[in-house]
Parts: structure tokens; sequence; C-alpha cells
């Protein structure tokens, strides 16, 4: 009876597997289907490096080139500020805080995670925006500073968890090595410990990369949304996701907006499965 409950539990593990692999296929697949259509009057040259996102001009422009270095401009800025302190918030909880300490500390970054993001964005808007408008004399704080700020406090809670994990993981034997030798705590902490965990410290950063640049509702609300090639961090911006979540309920069905709205959803698409694949090459590397 045992052999046969542990059989059935097995298959389903199986299938649930199977079914998940199954969706994102059939998810691409219908991407690939609706955005490809595109191409059938659009050069996908001009598409992928054209300067002018006019969808509904005459003739109508889509040119995703500003889209892209959008979204490249306000993740750049996140990690820059997410990464250093995500470090510095994962070594503390794993090697500095004490054991009351660290509980309440891994909650609260836990607690983080389940913020929703269009919550986050509403406070963007209310109490940062204003506040860079106010600090830099800009005509509107509604730039990429602003969704760069967000999207690392919102790629934090994955960026910490991951290397506090790694950190843990990390042999005692290294540590107690390193102590033995004569070396100090912090100087076992950066010479041993994160070198140890190196693999683990850049899957962190590559899936919170996957985290913020998929986000769509914060940056949607906080960043401006001007389709223009940015030259500064200072300026407003608009990014792939905030694209597709403001112009799909408008974009006529069967229509070269509505394909090239699925396009940017592809382009989305691959972007994140390489940032998970290269995250797992680094997490399982030996």
């Amino acid at each position: 009876m045992k052999k046969t409950f542990e059989a059935i539990i097995e298959k389903m593990i199986f299938l649930s597997g199977i079914a998940s692999i199954l969706f994102v296929v059939l998810i691409f697949i219908f991407l690939l289907k609706e955005g490809l259509s595109l191409f059938a009057t659009v050069n996908p040259i001009n598409f992928l490096f054209g300067k002018n996102w006019y969808p509904i001009s005459d003739p109508p422009q889509f040119g995703i080139l500003p889209l892209v270095l959008g979204s490249l401009l306000v993740t750049f800025g996140a990690i820059v500020i997410a990464v250093p302190l995500g470090i510095a918030a994962a070594v503390y909880v794993a090697e500095v805080a004490p054991l009351w300490l660290r509980d309440i500390l891994k909650t609260g970054i836990e607690l983080l995670a389940a913020i929703p993001s269009i919550v986050l964005g509403f406070i963007g808007v209310v109490t940062l925006a204003p506040l860079l408008k106010n600090v830099f004399k800009l005509p509107s704080g509604l730039t990429a500073l602003a969704g760069s700020i967000m999207l690392a406090f919102m790629a934090m809670p994955t960026i910490v968890s991951i290397i506090e994990d790694s950190i843990v993981s990390v042999p005692k034997s290294y540590k107690e090595g390193s102590l033995a030798l004569g070396a100090t705590h912090w100087q076992t902490i950066y010479r041993v410990t994160l070198p140890a965990a190196a693999s683990g410290i850049l899957a962190a950063i590559m899936l919170g990369i996957g985290r913020v640049i998929g986000e769509t509702m914060a940056v949607l609300m906080i960043t401006g949304n001007a389709a223009v090639i940015p030259t500064s961090i200072l300026q407003p911006v608009r990014t792939l996701t905030a694209t597709i979540a403001a112009e799909m309920g408008e974009a006529v069905a069967g229509s070269n907006h509505y394909y090239a709205l699925f396009a940017i959803g592809i382009i989305l698409f691959v972007i994140s499965f390489i940032i998970n694949l290269v995250a797992d090459r680094f997490l399982h590397k030996k």
C-alpha cells in the first residue's frame, strides 16, 4: 500500500513538472504566432533598431530601441543600487547579526517580497518622485532614477535571500581554517566566505535582474513613460513592460500595433529566459 501511494505521488510530481514545461512552451508558441505576424509588413531590423515608437501615427512607426534602452537603463540603475546593499544585508544577516535578530530580519526581508508592485508604485509617485524633483530641480520627478530606486527595493528580497542562503551553505571548515590561520572575522568574510559563495551571489544578481526587467506596474507609474532614447538617468523613459501594459487595452486586435505588442512580449520572454538560464548555470556551478 505504501509503495503504491509513493508511486502515485511520484507520478503526480512528474506530471506537474511536465505540465509546467508544456505551459511555458504553449505561451511561447502563442507569442510567436501573434508577434511574428508583424514582420509580414514591418522589417525586423527597423523594429529592433528603429528610434521612433509611434504606433498610431500615419504611417505608424514601430521602433523599439528607445523602449529597450529605457528598460536597460532602469534595470542597470536598480542593480547598481540593489547589489551592494543586498550583499551587505546578506552578510550582516548570515554572519554578524545575533540569532534572535537574524530570524526577525529574515522574516522582514521575505515580507518585503509580498508587497504588491502597484502599492510600491503608488508610494513612489506620492513620495519618491516629488523628492527627486526637489533635490535635482527637475521638471518632473517621474524619471528613470525613480524607477531604478523603486525596482532596487523590489529586487532586494530576492537578492538578499539567495546570497544569505549561499553564505550559510559555505562549509564551516573554510571559516574555521581561516580563523585558525589568524584571520579576523571580517577578513574571513571577504577573503574566504564571499569567494566561496560567488556562484550563489552571481545567481542572485541574475535573478534580481530578471525580477527587475519583468516588472510592470511600478515602472508604468513612476518612470514618466516617454518613448525617447534616454541620455540621462534623470529623464523620463519608457520600458518594454510598461508599453505592453499601457497600450494593449487600446490596440485593435489584428492590427500591426496589436502584433507589435506581442513582438515586444517575445523580446521580453527571450531576455527572461536567458537571464534565468545564466542564473541557473551559476547556481549549479561546481
